[in-house]
């Protein structure tokens, strides 16, 4: 790799890089070594932007946990639209179909990144919590509209979901379960929303 060319968007190809590399091959296979050769960059680009490789993957979650917050919008921006089922069933989809699974192999398997992320997320596992809220302030806003019973216990209904819908997609390489299997979930965690 030459040296003194100069990277636009270091961060972000280092993240995407580690992206590529956590979806194709797993949390084990990332390494520095892996996202920088993944990256086309030299082993010490990404020194050169973070402390250690540890503060690196805490940035990369962090990053993608920030990412939710455009997806959270939408979902809420949903509510009173479509059905609750389908909304839940689309948010979920692109949630877990996206590189969460494997964010949260990551953060799981690594404990030196996990007290990293514990600083600033105190609690819960960090974008399943977050995914979590996204979806019981959705579920609040239709409780709001009627279309989920008054007495829906959201903030437990939403982390059911969330678990539910990981185990779904959870260990799936490349083959994402149908849309019926989503929905199904939806369904019997919160029945009477399918329509």
């Amino acid at each position: 790799m030459p040296t003194g060319v100069a990277i636009r968007d270091v961060r972000e190809q280092l993240f995407d890089a580690a992206e590529r590399v956590l979806l194709r091959d797993g949390p084990s296979a990332l390494t520095s070594r892996a996202v920088t050769t993944e990256a086309g960059c030299a082993k010490g680009v990404l020194h050169r932007h973070f402390t250690d490789f540890d503060a690196f993957l805490a940035e990369l979650v962090l990053d993608r946990i920030a990412r939710l917050d455009h997806q959270a919008a939408a979902l809420r921006d949903a509510a009173g639209t479509g059905t609750v089922a389908g909304n839940l069933t689309s948010a979920l989809t692109d949630l877990f179909g996206s590189v969460a699974v494997a964010i949260v192999g990551l953060v799981t398997s690594r404990d030196d990144l996990r007290a990293r992320l514990r600083q600033a997320r105190p609690t819960g596992i960090p974008l399943l919590t977050e995914a979590a809220a996204m979806i019981a302030s959705y579920l609040a806003a239709e409780r709001e509209r009627g279309r989920i019973a008054a007495a829906a216990d959201v903030d437990t209904l939403a982390p059911t979901l969330i678990g539910a819908a990981h185990m779904l997609f959870a260990d799936r390489k490349g083959t994402p379960p149908e849309a019926a299997a989503v929905r199904k979930v939806v369904t019997t965690v919160i029945p009477g929303v399918a329509e």
